[in-house]
Order: C-alpha cells, then structure tokens, then sequence
C-alpha cells in the first residue's frame, strides 16, 4: 500500500469519527443548551482561523513547527469536516438573512474553492510529467512565438510555396499559433480539437506533390508542440490561479465572521 493510500484511509477515519462525534454531541446537547449556537460558532471560528495559517507556515518553513506535509493533511480532513460543523451550527437549516446568507456562500465557496484546489494538485502536476516533462511558465510565450516563426516560415517561406499549405494558414493555423487555444479542453483532457485540425492537416497530403510532403509533415509537428505548449500553459495557470481564488474568499470569510461574531454578541449580549 502507498504511502498517500495510507493517509487517505487514515485521514478518511478521522473524519468519519470527527463527523460521528459531532452528531453525538449534537443529539444529546442542542436541545437543552442554550449556549451549544455558541459553542459551535466559535469552534467553527477557530478550526477556519487554524486553517487559514497553513499559507503561513508554507511562508516560514525554517520554523519547528512540524512538517509541511503534516499542515497539509491536517488542513485537507479538518477543513472537510468544518462542512459538518457548519450544518450543526446553522440546525440544518438555511440561513435567513441577506448578511448571513452572504456568510454562508462564502462558507461554501471558500469550501467547493479549497476542494477544488485539492484536485488540482493531486492530479495535474501527474498529467503534466505525462505531457512532455516540466515547460517552465514564464518562458511559455517565448516558445509559442518561436513556434508560429516556424509555421510562417514553412507555410509561407520558400522560392515556391505551395498554394494549398499558405491558404490553410491563413484560414486555421494563424489564429492557432497566435495565442493559447482550447483551454476548456485542455483541462477536461479532450484531444478533440487537436485530432480535428491534424485530421484537416492529413486530408490535404492528397493536394501535396511529394517534394511538399515534407513541410507537411513539419507543419504536423509543430502543431503537436503548440498543441502541448497551451496544454501545459492551460493546467500550470489553473494550479497558479485558483490560490487567487481560495485565499481572498477565506479572508473575506474571516472578516464575516468577525463581522458576525460581534453582531451575535452586540445584539444577543452572548450566551446565557
């Protein structure tokens, strides 16, 4: 058994157990406690608080504070079980309130946002090393650049042109290698539009007298290279971009909540 399938099934448990024992409290105390609404806003608070220090401690990995891969797994299984703290602090039932509505989505953005980030990391980092080996980001337009001077230069260079090659750049090529494309497709791992455009490609070796076989076969190649230049740019901006996401929404959610902790205590005059 791998070491990840062992902290998966480990980290699994602790958080059905987490889950298990929040039920329980919650069936023998709700009811009878008038300060249980307290108790588990303020343990929401300070799991959602412990959560938004591990971009911290990513920032000072010098200090003994244990490993980064401990912060890690922590902030995956506590974070997933905040979702059962949530729905015992709220009784199950939808928030009323546009202020409170607006905490809740920000609950379940930050949530769906930070879920989503663990996916990403876990798996694209994996179809990248499959797709080529490492293309270093910032130097990504550099080579997309180089590569449509090369498909110019194919297409359209040369004492005789063929005919047939320079109208099809310039009627799909040039758009193709001015700028990334299919990004969508790119993240849903679909090949469909590069399988399309080398099929349109292939089709005209029909119209190709045998010395132009061989531009055909460079345009092909290149193609291919642009096609995995944006599919590396496609998944390496999205790993880059969603921390963008995440982090300004588990700000804004600590701000609501202190927001909301002080309307709580200013309006009820705390727990009795």
């Amino acid at each position: 058994m791998s070491r990840f399938s062992r902290q998966s099934i480990l980290g699994g448990a602790f958080l059905l157990l987490a889950c298990a024992a929040l039920l329980f409290v919650h069936g023998r105390y709700s009811a009878g406690s008038p300060a249980y609404p307290y108790l588990t806003g303020w343990g929401l608070f300070a799991v959602i608080l412990f959560l938004s220090a591990y971009n911290a401690r990513k920032k000072l990995p010098f200090l003994p504070l244990g490993s980064s891969e401990a912060w890690f797994q922590l902030h995956i299984y506590l974070g997933l079980s905040t979702a059962a703290i949530f729905l015992l602090h709220i009784r199950f039932h939808p928030p009323t309130g546009w202020f409170e509505g607006t905490l809740a989505w920000l609950y379940a953005l930050v949530m769906v946002s930070g879920i989503f980030g663990l996916a990403v990391t876990r798996y694209f980092p994996r179809r990248l090393t499959a797709r080529g080996g490492e293309v270093i980001y910032e130097k990504i337009p550099g080579l997309r650049h180089s590569l449509r001077q090369q498909a110019e230069a194919i297409a359209l260079g040369g004492d005789r042109p063929s005919s047939t090659l320079a109208e099809f750049y310039a009627r799909r090529l040039d758009a193709f290698f001015a700028e990334p494309r299919n990004f969508v497709h790119h993240l849903a791992e679909s090949r469909r539009p590069l399988n399309s455009l080398v099929a349109e490609l292939e089709d005209l070796r029909r119209y190709q007298a045998d010395k132009e076989q061989a531009a055909l076969e460079q345009l092909l190649a290149l193609v291919r290279q642009k096609d995995t230049l944006d599919y590396h740019r496609a998944l390496q901006s999205t790993l880059r971009l969603w921390l963008f996401i995440h982090l300004p929404l588990t700000w804004s959610l600590l701000i609501f909540s202190f927001v909301h902790i002080a309307l709580v205590y200013a309006f009820a005059g705390g727990a009795k």
